[in-house]
Formats: structure tokens, C-alpha cells, sequence
């Protein structure tokens, strides 16, 4: 198998800038890529996965000069960057105040997982593009992960671009990492084993506990809260702010509304901002109107549950 040429990734990166998903070998798996600072690109993993949950998504970017445009780095994390990077390892690190993603590729967190993955198609990709890129697992929810370009193409019956670089060679994910000042916390297993981290730096990389405050993707069941309480599928009360659906009635709390015309990607691209949005406005009670569980819906009302459940 030959590389994609020069003119093969730039136009793939082409894609990429125009808002469309492409799919990307790096060491571990392929990878299904999009914008990670386009709403709408972001919206369509979920969609073309065909399980769109808001998990937040691992953040792809060519070198640890770009991780850093959109992530805070503490000593501690910058080490193991400098040590693993390029590399199967994605660390949890606190969002810039101007890192310009989108809210939905870090599902409304206020941190990000990051990884310069250590393939050459994806690194030449990356630079291509000059954006970070959200990727997930190129295959349907449910599904095993892809480790070459062939099982991505049956997967999507052809109906995703896909760079061919060969098979991976990892064929697991990229272990995932959280730095809580000198502690090294696992927040999911994978590629990099954790002996091989403990010997190069030396601490303890413990495990995360099961209903840990710590977040990365498919973690937790109660986490992206507010710090209001809510109420599902619910008319708001007086003294209340209301995240409403479709068209609505009139309410003198702080209003949002995620789509007056009841449409569910709008819904989807406007959830977390509008939740940030209502929570500043310091109510203690959101209420939220129903919302169908069809297409989006199943994404947008899991990230709401997730948000309503009982605090630990």
C-alpha cells in the first residue's frame, strides 16, 4: 500500500477546513476527523456513528505547540508531552479561556483531551489542515474500532473519505491521562502501558475511581453540570430560568431557547453555550422543556441527564 501523495491530503485538509469528516489512520486506530472547532462538523461524528452521544471527543493536533493554543499545560503534564508525544497518549488538561473549540467536541467541560498522534498521515494531515481535529473511533457505535483503511470504508458502506495509511500498528486506543497537581490519574487504559509511564516519570499513575469528578470520553454518569439544579421535561416556574424547545410561551426568567423552530441539530449546536448562558444568570432552578429522543434528541437529552443527576 502507497501513502496518500501531497495532493491527496490537501485535499483531504480541504474537506476538513469545508466542514465535511474524514477519516485518518493513526498508530492506534482510524480515526473519524472533523474540525474540532466547527459545531456542525463535530454534530455530524456523532450523527455518521450513529450513537450521537455528547462524550467529549479526543482532540488531535500536530504538536505540542498547538495543544497549547488551546490547553493550559502544568509542569507535570508538559513533561509527559514532552516525553510521549507524538504518541498514544491523550492528556486531560484545563481549556485556554480563547481556545476557540467547539462546545460540543469537549461536551461544555472545561478541560480537553489532547494527542499528537505518531503517524505521518496524520501528522502531515494535521499540519495541512492547521486545525485541531475531533476523532473518534472511525466506526459505527458498537461496532469494533478499524485498524486499516478497508474496515472503515465496509463500516460506512463507502460513505466516508478515507486516508489509507496502511494498517495501525497499536490496534488499541490511546491511553488516557488526567494531571491533578503531581498525581497522574488513568482515566481509561490503552495503547501506552502504565508501567512504561511510571518508569520514564517516575510517580504512580493511579486509576480513576468509579464516580470520580475527572471527565474524559464515555466517562460518568453525573458530570457537565451547572451549577443550578434542573428539571426535565418541565414548564419553568416563577423565579426559574427555562431552556426551551420549539415555539414557546412567554416566561420573565432568563430564557433560552434552543430551537423556536423545534429543530434538533440547532438544539444540538446551541445546548451547551445556552446552558453556560442560563447558569451565569445565577438561577437556582433550570427548567427544561421535553424533547424528542429521535436523531439528536438521543444525544441531546443523555447530555442532559448526565447534567440533572443526583450530585455526588
Amino acid at each position: 500500500m502507497n501513502a496518500p501523495d501531497a495532493q491527496a491530503i490537501q485535499q483531504a485538509a480541504a474537506r476538513l477546513r469545508a466542514g465535511a469528516l474524514v477519516a485518518f489512520p493513526t498508530e492506534t486506530v482510524y480515526g473519524l476527523g472533523a474540525d474540532a472547532t466547527n459545531a456542525d462538523a463535530v454534530l455530524s461524528i456523532y450523527e455518521t456513528k450513529g450513537r450521537p452521544r455528547f462524550n467529549p471527543l479526543i482532540v488531535h493536533v500536530a504538536d505540542l505547540a498547538m495543544a497549547e493554543t488551546l490547553g493550559n499545560f502544568p509542569p507535570l503534564a508538559r513533561q509527559l508531552a514532552e516525553k510521549f508525544w507524538p504518541g498514544p497518549l491523550s492528556l486531560v488538561v484545563p481549556l485556554r479561556p480563547d481556545h476557540g473549540l467547539a462546545d460540543v467536541a469537549t461536551a461544555g467541560l472545561d478541560t480537553v483531551a489532547l494527542r499528537v498522534p505518531d503517524h505521518p498521515v496524520a501528522l502531515e494531515l494535521l499540519r495541512a489542515t492547521a486545525r485541531p481535529l475531533a476523532a473518534p473511533s472511525a466506526n459505527p457505535s458498537g461496532k469494533l474500532s478499524p485498524t486499516t483503511a478497508e474496515q472503515v470504508r465496509r463500516g460506512f458502506d463507502g460513505k466516508v473519505e478515507v486516508l489509507n495509511g496502511g494498517p495501525c500498528t497499536a490496534g488499541v486506543e490511546s491511553t488516557i491521562l488526567a494531571v491533578d497537581g503531581n498525581r497522574l490519574i488513568q482515566l481509561r487504559a490503552g495503547a501506552l502501558p502504565r508501567e512504561t509511564i511510571e518508569a520514564l516519570i517516575g510517580l504512580p499513575v493511579e486509576q480513576a475511581a468509579e464516580g470520580a469528578e475527572i471527565a474524559a470520553p464515555g466517562m460518568l454518569l453525573s458530570h457537565y453540570a451547572p451549577n443550578a439544579h434542573m428539571r426535565l421535561d418541565a414548564m419553568p416556574n416563577p423565579g426559574e430560568a427555562w431552556l426551551a424547545f420549539g415555539p414557546a410561551q412567554t416566561h420573565d426568567g432568563p430564557t433560552r431557547n434552543l430551537s423556536p423552530s423545534a429543530d434538533l441539530h440547532q438544539a444540538a449546536r446551541n445546548l451547551f453555550s445556552m446552558l453556560h448562558e442560563l447558569d451565569a444568570t445565577g438561577a437556582e432552578m433550570i427548567a427544561v422543556s421535553p424533547i424528542p429522543e429521535t436523531g439528536l434528541g438521543e444525544a441531546i437529552n443523555d447530555r442532559l441527564r448526565r447534567a440533572a443527576a443526583p450530585r455526588v
